[in-house]
């Protein structure tokens, strides 16, 4: 199998368990009671999105600031997934009217129709969302329903790197914990600001980017002139990007190498990027509500495990707040057998989903930051491994784990697996 076909695979595989977010919130909002000054949209019926084809693909690009396009499959025979094609539809045409005085342009390319303008256009994976903005293609690789996208879009037509002029703006740099940033200090828009903002256009909108031309700022923050510094999300001090002046690919090439965080947060924007990027397979994933007193001591917990272990390449744990995404708990709760109105941490195959969980019911007491590096260090070495089903029941030293099996969705027809 080819490595694309692989990642497609993988992609249909993730999907199981993710795409009950897709559509599902536009359902809400469709449902939703009307109220004066808080209405939510309905779609009006009007047809805004485009059917993409040689003679008009140019013209689109040309047209609109940002061209959002949708590349699929052919339209499929069977009525389940007629529907799903649909509701797709209907997310980008919902999205479409929302944005209809933002310059952006919707249109959906036909992967066998129009093979030739996909492959013109640089378009590679079938159920994925591009977004055109001047010479750049941005892969959209987040939950597909309208709320989302159009968060999503409206950060991208943003200017890429956000200026800090004064403490408040800075205070509001301070409190992004969760997100991956960088910051410069500049003299002004010269060559080597130029340079810092040609290199967030690559990573525009997933990593946050931001610049000081003033004084006070930089000197809170510790940077030099023609500096910039990087912060890994939950870490309190930055790494420093080495050399000064730095140029587009300096700066492109450190992120490229941090932006795997050690403790990074499962968003609806950015769901699929996180999922796809395992570690050998797996990935270490931590339950915890972050406004639930246990979920908030168990992050924190998590917290000073990824500050010890900042610079260990091999880690890297997910962390899921059920409160955002309330449809898939259900879900979650029956695919890893585990109760998540508590705070949970295990290992899951990205593969076919068969998990092992460190097992906390019986303790008073949430695990320590020392408890849970013994288990890390358990899952990095292999000790821990979702694969050894059966050795892993028969031995005794591994009582404090619970292994469960992932069972199907009852709820997924088989007949749509991976067709998103």
């Amino acid at each position: 199998m080819q490595e694309e076909e692989i990642k497609d695979e993988r992609r249909g595989r993730d999907h199981t368990w993710l795409y009950l977010l897709s559509g599902l919130s536009l359902s809400l909002v469709l449902l939703s009671r009307a109220e004066e000054g808080l209405e939510f949209p309905n779609f009006d019926g009007k047809d805004r999105v485009l059917d993409i084809n040689e003679r008009n693909y140019k013209k689109a690009l040309r047209r609109y600031d940002l061209l959002c396009l949708f590349y699929h499959e052919p339209v499929p025979a069977s009525k389940g997934l007629q529907k799903r094609f649909q509701m797709t539809e209907l997310v980008l045409e919902l999205t479409a009217q929302v944005l209809e005085n933002k310059d952006i342009g919707f249109g959906m390319v036909d992967a066998q129709r129009d093979a030739k303008v996909a492959q013109k256009l640089g378009l590679e994976e079938v159920g994925s969302l591009y977004v055109f903005k001047d010479d750049r293609i941005i892969e959209f690789d987040g939950e597909l329903s309208s709320d989302t996208l159009v968060e999503f879009l409206l950060d991208v037509l943003e200017d890429p790197v956000e200026i800090i002029n004064n403490a408040m703006e800075l205070r509001a740099f301070e409190r992004m914990e969760e997100d991956i940033r960088l910051i410069g200090y500049f003299k002004g828009e010269d060559s080597y600001f130029q340079a810092f903002q040609e290199a967030s256009e690559r990573f525009q909108p997933y990593i946050k980017f931001f610049a000081t031309f003033d004084k006070s700022v930089a000197k809170h923050l510790s940077l030099k002139m023609n500096e910039v510094n990087f912060y890994e999300p939950f870490m309190e001090e930055p790494a420093i990007l080495p050399g000064r002046p730095l140029t587009e690919m300096d700066i492109v090439e450190f992120v490229h190498q941090h932006r795997r965080a050690t403790l990074r947060k499962l968003r609806a924007e950015n769901m699929f990027e996180v999922w796809e990027d395992d570690m050998d397979g797996i990935h270490i994933v931590a339950f915890a509500e972050e406004e639930d007193p246990d979920g908030y001591e168990f992050l924190e917990i998590l917290k000073d495990v990824a500050r010890d272990n900042t610079n260990n390449p091999y880690l890297s744990i997910v962390w899921i707040d059920p409160d955002d995404f309330p449809l898939l708990t259900t879900y979650w709760e029956k695919t890893f057998k585990v109760d998540l109105f508590r705070p949970q941490i295990g290992v899951v195959n990205v593969t076919d989903a068969d998990s092992v969980w460190l097992d906390m019911s019986n303790d008073e007491d949430l695990p320590t930051a020392e408890d849970l590096e013994d288990w890390i260090e358990d899952v990095l070495s292999g000790r821990v491994n979702t694969e050894d089903d059966d050795e892993f029941a028969d031995d005794p030293e591994n009582d404090h784990y619970i292994l469960e099996e992932s069972d199907e969705n009852p709820d997924t027809d088989e007949e749509d697996d991976g067709d998103d």
